[in-house]
C-alpha cells in the first residue's frame, strides 16, 4: 500500500504543487525538430547567493543580477534621494511590524490611529498603512476564496442550468458558450482536485503511521544510516523504511508532503467548490461598484506570507544587519489587501488601485493574475485613471509557463474597449542559474511582457521576523517596482512614462542568446520571449536617468 502513495507522491511533485515552482535542468541533447542550431552554453554556477539578484549582471560570480549593489556603491555613494518615493503593493497583506519593514511602511499622516474617525475624509476609517478590501467590519477577514471559473459557473449556471432554457438573443449565445466552456474546465479541474486530495489524506495518514512504527518525529530527523534493512525488521518495519527511504532518496521533505497537501485541500475545498462562497465575511453588496467603502484597516489578514515577501524585495531596510536589502532605499509601502488564497476579485483590485491612485501612490506593484476577469471594464477605469495621475504600474506576467500573448492573463494593459494604458510593465522571471536557463521554468512569456527580472530563489522578509527565499514572477515583478522607485527617489523630475522607457531602455540586451523556452526543452532566442529582449540592469537605468536629467543622451 505505501508504494501507491509513494508514487502519488511522486506525481504530485512533478506536476507542481505551488505557484512557486522549481527550475529544473533540462538536457540539452532532448530537443525539438524546431531547435536553433546554435549551441545552448550549459549552466556555471551550483547555487543561488541570499542576494543573487542585486549583483552586478558583468562579475564574476555567475549570476546575472540587475546591478543594484554596484550602482549604490559606485553611482549613488555621494547622492542623496530627493524624494521618498510611495509604492502600493496590492496583494495578500504585509507584516508592518516586520523588523526588517516597519521602518519602510506608508504612513497616512492626515489619519488619527485609532479613534474611529475618518479625519481624512477619503472615506476609510483608520487608514493608518492602507486598507484591506477584503475584510469585514468586524474586524475578520477573507482567507481563501474560489476561483474566478467557479464563480462564473455559478452565475451563468442559474440561467442556464434549466434543459429548455431557450437561447434567443445574442449575449445569451455568447453567455451559453463560456458557460459550457467554464463547466468544462471546472468539472475537470474539480475532479483531479479531488483524486489528489483524497490520495493525499491517504499519503498523510500512511506518512504518520510509518513515523510511528519508527519511533520519530519527521522524515527529516531520521538517518539513512536507520533505514537500513535489519532482518530483525517487521513487515510494518519494512514498509516505512521504503517509504521514507524513497523520499530521502527523492529529496522530499515533510513539509513539501503538507504543501501538497495544503495546495489540493484548497484547490477541492475552496477554489473549485461551487458550494464556498466567503464574501459574506466582507459584508458589501458585490454587485454594487459604486461602494467603494467597505473592508477594514487590518493590512497583515490571515495569511501575509506573499505580500510580505514583496514588500520586502522593494523596500525592505537596507544596511540594517537584518535579513536582506531591498532594491529602494527611500521608500514607503502603501499596504493594500485584495488577494485571496484564491482568485482576486476585479472589485476589490479596481478598488485598491483607486485607493492607491487617489493617497499618492507613486508606483502600484500587482504580483497575482487570473484566467478570467467578468468585471474587466472595473480595473480598466482604475487603470486609465493611474495613467491619468502619471502612477506606474508594475504587474507580475504569471507562472504558467504560456505565451500571454494567445492565452488570457488579467490583469493587463490592454482595454476592452481599445487602447492601453501607458505606465504599464509586465515582468518575466529570469533564473539565477542564466545562460541557456536564462529564463525560468515556469514564467509566462511573449511580446506582451517588457521586461526579465531577477525571479528564482529570491531571499525575502518573510511574517513573524523570518525570511525565505521564493520563486515566481511574483517576485521578479517587486525587483523590477524597487528599480523604478530608485529612480524616482533620485529623479523625481522623471515622469512614470520616462522612467518606465529609462528601465526597458538601458536593460542588458539578450535578444540573440540561445535559451530553453519556459516549460520545455525547446531551444529560442530570449528575444523571442518578451517585446524588449531584455533583463533589468538599474546600474544602466540609473546612468540613464543622470544623462536624461543632464540634458544629454
Amino acid at each position: 500500500m505505501f508504494k501507491n502513495y509513494i508514487s502519488l507522491i511522486a506525481l504530485i511533485l512533478v506536476i507542481g504543487c505551488s505557484s512557486s515552482q522549481n527550475t529544473v535542468k533540462r538536457n540539452p541533447s532532448n530537443t525539438s525538430e524546431n531547435r536553433s542550431t546554435e549551441p545552448v552554453v550549459e549552466i556555471t554556477v551550483n547555487e543561488a547567493t541570499e542576494n543573487w539578484h542585486h549583483t552586478d549582471p558583468n562579475s564574476k560570480n555567475g549570476f546575472e543580477g540587475i546591478g543594484s549593489e554596484k550602482a549604490y556603491s559606485e553611482l549613488l555613494v555621494n547622492k542623496s534621494p530627493k524624494k521618498k518615493v510611495v509604492v502600493a503593493v496590492i496583494d495578500s497583506g504585509v507584516d508592518i511590524e516586520h523588523e526588517d519593514l516597519s521602518a519602510n511602511i506608508w504612513i497616512n499622516e492626515d489619519e488619527i490611529a485609532g479613534n474611529g474617525i475618518d479625519d481624512d475624509d477619503n472615506g476609510y476609517v483608520d487608514d493608518i498603512h492602507g486598507w484591506n478590501f477584503i475584510g469585514g467590519k468586524d474586524g475578520s477577514h477573507v482567507n481563501k476564496d474560489t476561483y474566478e471559473v467557479t464563480r462564473i459557473y455559478n452565475r451563468l449556471h442559474e440561467k442556464f442550468k434549466d434543459d429548455d432554457f431557450v437561447i434567443v438573443s445574442k449575449k445569451d449565445s455568447e453567455e451559453f458558450a463560456l458557460y459550457e466552456e467554464v463547466k468544462a474546465e471546472l468539472e475537470k479541474n474539480r475532479l483531479e482536485a479531488k483524486q489528489n486530495y483524497n490520495n493525499l489524506v491517504q499519503v498523510k495518514q500512511a506518512l504518520e503511521g510509518a513515523k510511528s512504527v519508527l519511533g520519530v518525529s519527521s522524515i527529516d530527523s531520521i538517518s539513512v544510516d536507520k533505514l537500513k534493512p535489519s532482518p530483525s525488521d517487521n513487515a510494518y518495519e519494512q514498509q516505512a523504511k521504503q517509504m521514507f527511504m524513497y523520499f530521502k532518496s527523492n529529496g522530499v521533505k515533510e513539509e513539501d508532503i503538507e504543501e501538497a497537501y495544503n495546495h489540493f485541500d484548497k484547490m477541492y475545498n475552496y477554489a473549485y467548490n461551487t458550494d464556498f462562497d466567503p464574501r459574506h465575511i466582507v459584508g458589501d453588496d458585490f454587485s454594487d461598484l459604486s461602494n467603494r467603502y467597505y473592508g477594514n484597516n487590518d493590512v497583515k489578514g490571515p495569511r501575509s506570507n506573499h505580500g510580505t515577501h514583496v514588500a520586502g524585495i522593494i523596500g525592505a531596510v537596507r544596511n540594517n544587519n537584518k535579513g536582506m536589502n531591498g532594491v529602494a532605499n527611500h521608500v514607503s509601502i502603501m499596504v493594500l489587501r485584495a488577494v485571496p488564497d484564491g482568485d482576486e476579485r476585479d472589485k476589490d483590485v479596481g478598488n485598491a488601485i483607486r485607493y492607491a491612485v487617489e493617497n499618492g501612490a507613486d508606483i502600484i506593484n500587482m504580483s497575482f493574475g487570473k484566467d478570467y476577469s467578468p468585471r474587466k471594464f472595473y480595473v480598466d477605469e482604475a487603470l486609465k485613471f493611474a495613467d491619468e495621475q502619471g502612477v506606474l504600474v508594475v504587474h507580475a506576467a504569471g507562472n504558467s509557463g504560456a505565451n500571454i500573448d494567445s492565452t488570457n492573463n488579467f490583469p493587463n494593459k490592454f482595454y476592452t474597449e481599445g487602447g492601453s494604458m501607458q505606465n504599464y510593465i509586465t515582468v518575466g522571471a529570469s533564473s539565477w542559474e542564466g545562460d541557456s536557463l536564462l529564463a525560468s521554468s515556469f514564467t509566462n512569456y511573449g511580446n506582451r511582457v517588457d521586461i526579465f527580472a531577477p525571479g528564482v530563489s529570491i531571499y525575502s522578509t518573510y511574517p513573524e521576523n523570518t525570511y525565505k527565499a521564493e520563486d515566481g514572477t511574483s517576485m521578479a515583478s517587486p525587483v523590477v517596482a524597487g528599480a523604478a522607485a530608485l529612480i524616482m527617489a533620485y529623479y523625481p523630475e522623471l515622469s512614470a512614462q520616462e522612467v518606465k522607457q529609462l528601465l526597458i531602455s538601458s536593460a542588458t540586451n539578450h535578444s540573440n542568446r540561445i535559451v530553453y523556452k519556459p516549460g520545455t526543452d525547446e531551444a529560442v532566442p530570449f528575444g523571442s520571449l518578451s517585446a524588449s529582449g531584455g533583463l533589468l540592469n538599474i546600474y544602466n537605468a540609473l546612468l540613464k536617468s543622470e544623462n536624461k536629467t543632464l540634458g544629454t543622451h
